[in-house]
């Protein structure tokens, strides 16, 4: 594939041994080099199985390719390993018996157990690839195979299948004969012995049990568990989405020298997969299906339909079950309790359910609505168990992802941590007795490792750095394997032991000498109120020396649910450079968090709910009001850039707020929702046939004849997440009304991330020509 770019300008690519302090000032074609210029931070932890030592990927020097390095914890020197001796050595995801006396695990494919002398005894070496289950009340071992599931009795090595689920349907009986044809046929099996030999042998032995076929027909099996006492095997079917039309996105640069076709995904409002649940009796050989009907609520209808009085009326005469998506059934370690979670794919509901398995019939546990949508950290996810009456989840009950445990003997549910702050992920402790909690209490940018009582109790915060500090616990829970970056020098690893108040001490230095030759800066972190009376936060990187046109820039980060305002490395870090790049260059520049970005609870999420481009981009309104009441900018002179859901809002504020921004560039930005994909769009718009409302003012392409300010757009051809079409149809807009204050560049090879060195540097010139002309002139 041939590396260019149509509206390409001739670069000049620093070389690689020149010193920065050379090259100073920063340049576009310094910062958007192969980012291998800047050092390469580690990556991909884990443990051996002893603790002993931590394996990560490594990129030092000139090489290509990351290579395997191995740390020993006691002597804290890492040297060069491979990937074979991490495979070997690393920790596997172990299953254990209820005492922990026995444990297995797959590798490549087999199974291995573990037993009470640390022996390891190889259990299968079959073609077939086997995934570990769970053990039996009986430390009989449950595995699946393929598509069915069996027990391993290890006593004597005894193989019982469970279930036998087949593919495809079953077969069809042959057509009935007539009374004719049926008189000859029972002569013919009465009048020759060769028939009845053939009878016999077909006869099963008395003792020998097979189980009836279950035929998934044109389902796949979407996950089994089986209950402790073995008696009960809990089931899910997936069926494909029929009669969806799938994208096309034509590849232009090929080997080949013809345009190759990719065939890709569909669009908001496109059919969905079909969910059905299963609870099948091993012993009567019977299989009972989950009815969502008796779900409380399944029939609700939106909150939004208020807006459509003539549909609302209809869906109420129809008076449907929603569809769900369901969960895998979490069995209690006594098998006594069996509990599945149910979400329905109107994204408004989350229930946990009690399975009675003698009838399948279910009972509420809990519920989460949202009139807009359900989400947030660890939020969704299949129950976890601290004993035989209470498991683990979280919440957004109290507005931000809390962690709750619930008893099922005291049908009680019970609230652990609290705050204006949210749980990011839990682990329970080998032991039982605590969780290890990852979350942002101290502030919303600054993430900390926690210990914390199964019962309630006060957090204790272990780790101290402030930054972000992500954390690989080890096997032994004595070692934390920490990840850690702060504002402005990239992500090392450290190590701590597992207490509070311990150091943690350095092990790796990524960073190139070139990269600390200059000084990165810590952008001002601040907080302001928006029109909303909400708390919104934002880095502000301070111009150097203002240009007296005092201009400013915003830069939009994207994803819109996603953190951009925090005390550790940015994963936009070329825009953090670039950013630095504007500051050196007399712009004030502004990052904000708007509503809607990660890390600040439910509100702050579904404040855009039925209406992006609302809420999202008055932030940056009154963000650029920020600047010119504390930092002086001048409001006539103030530009906007950013990618994908950055580019949609850059688009909205050129579009809809004419008098703030002056000049905008959009990346990879989406210009019209209904052609966006259902997964990420319909939690928060719905579809454009049930709600269109929220879609017309929620696209910037209905808004485009409001263009005023200049408009410079950047879009990857091959992009299969925001496709090329997207921008086309704009720019066919932007021609039928006449605008001619806009530019399109395009990036023939590029997909939605960009790859190459030159796409990048000849995107970030073009938008620095567009603020140097539009701000300062």
């Amino acid at each position: 594939m041939r590396k260019i770019n149509l509206l390409i300008s001739f670069l000049c690519i620093a070389p690689i041994g020149t010193s920065f302090a050379q090259l100073s000032p920063l340049t576009v074609e310094k910062i958007m080099r192969d980012p291998k210029w800047m050092g390469t931070s580690p990556s991909n932890y884990r443990w051996s199985a002893d603790s002993k030592s931590l394996f990560f990927d490594w990129t030092l020097d000139s090489n290509d390719k990351p290579l395997v390095y191995q740390l020993d914890i006691n002597t804290k020197k890492y040297k060069l390993s491979t990937d074979s001796i991490a495979k070997l050595e690393e920790t596997p995801d172990y299953i254990f018996n209820n005492d922990k006396s026995l444990t297995v695990y797959e590798r490549e494919g087999d199974l291995y157990l573990k037993n009470k002398q640390n022996k390891i005894i190889r259990l299968t070496e079959t073609v077939e690839r086997e995934n570990p289950l769970s053990f039996l009340i009986n430390n009989e071992l449950v595995f699946q195979r393929n598509e069915n599931v069996y027990s391993l009795d290890l006593n004597n090595n005894s193989l019982r299948q469970l279930t036998n689920f087949q593919k495809g349907s079953a077969p069809k009986d042959p057509a009935k004969l007539s009374q004719q044809d049926e008189w000859l046929k029972k002569d013919q099996e009465e009048l020759f012995e060769v028939f009845k030999e053939e009878d016999r042998k077909k006869e099963k032995p008395k003792n020998e049990k097979k189980n009836k076929a279950i035929y998934l027909e044109d389902a796949f099996l979407g996950g089994v568990s089986v209950s402790p006492d073995g008696k009960y095997v809990s089931y899910r079917l997936i069926y494909p989405a029929k009669g969806n039309r799938n994208t096309i996105v034509p590849d232009f640069i090929t080997r080949s020298g013809y345009v190759e076709d990719l065939n890709m995904r569909t669009k908001v409002g496109n059919a969905l997969m079909q969910f059905k649940s299963y609870i099948y009796h091993v012993q009567a050989d019977t299989a009972l299906e989950l009815k969502a009907a008796t779900i409380p609520g399944i029939k609700d209808l939106p909150a939004y339909l208020s807006d459509y009085p003539e549909r609302l009326e209809e869906k109420k005469k129809e008076n449907k079950d929603r569809n769900v998506n369901w969960g895998i059934a979490s069995w209690s370690p006594d098998g006594k309790t069996s509990v599945i979670t149910a979400k329905s794919q109107d994204n408004k509901d989350f229930w946990i359910l009690k399975i009675n398995p003698e009838d399948a019939s279910l009972v509420q546990l809990d519920r989460q609505h949202d009139d807009a949508w359900i989400s947030g950290p660890g939020i969704g996810r299949d129950v976890k168990w601290l004993d035989d009456q209470t498991f683990y989840f979280q919440s957004e009950a109290s507005g931000y992802s809390h962690l709750y445990t619930y008893n099922i003997r005291e049908n009680s549910k019970k609230q652990l941590t609290e705050g204006n702050w949210e749980v990011q992920s839990v682990q329970l402790a080998k032991d039982g007795k605590n969780f290890y909690i990852s979350g942002n209490k101290e502030h919303p940018g600054i993430t900390h490792f926690y210990s914390l009582p199964v019962k309630g109790g006060s957090l204790q915060q272990i780790t101290s750095m402030k930054g972000g500090n992500e954390v690989t616990l080890s096997p032994d829970e004595q070692w934390l394997a920490i990840n850690h970056s702060t504002m402005n020098t990239p992500w090392e690893l450290y190590l701590q032991n597992n207490k509070a108040n311990a150091k943690a001490n350095q092990i790796t230095e990524s960073v190139s000498e070139e990269f600390k030759s200059y000084d990165w800066r810590e952008p001002d972190m601040i907080k302001f109120q928006n029109r909303h009376g909400d708390d919104v936060y934002a880095r502000v990187y301070p111009a150097k020396n203002p240009h007296p046109n005092k201009p400013a820039v915003v830069f939009v980060h994207g994803a819109g649910y996603l953190q951009n305002v925090h005390f550790w490395w940015s994963q936009y870090f070329r825009e953090y450079m670039f950013n630095n790049m504007l500051a050196d260059n007399g712009y004030t520049v502004i990052d904000i968090d708007y509503t809607a970005s990660s890390g600040y609870g439910r509100n702050h999420r579904t404040g855009i709910y039925r209406h992006m481009g609302g809420k999202d981009l008055t932030d940056q309104v009154d963000g650029v009001k920020y600047l010119v009441d504390h930092y002086g900018v001048n409001p006539a002179n103030v530009g906007i850039y950013g990618g994908s859901y950055g580019g949609f809002i850059t688009l909205m504020g050129l579009f809809t707020e004419p008098d703030v921004f002056k000049s905008g560039a959009a990346l990879r930005s989406v210009t019209d929702w209904a052609h966006y994909n259902h997964g990420y769009t319909a939690n928060i718009l719905n579809t454009p046939v049930e709600d269109p409302i929220a879609f017309k003012r929620s696209s910037p392409i209905y808004f485009a004849d409001k263009l005023k300010g200049n408009l410079l757009m950047l879009h990857g051809m091959v992009d299969v997440n925001v496709q090329f079409q997207d921008i086309v149809r704009l720019n066919q807009r932007l021609i039928e009304l006449g605008k001619e204050n806009w530019e399109l560049a395009v990036y023939p090879v590029e997909d939605h991330g960009f790859v190459q060195p030159s796409s990048w540097t000849d995107e970030y010139k073009r938008i620095f020509k567009l603020f140097e002309n539009t701000l300062k002139k």
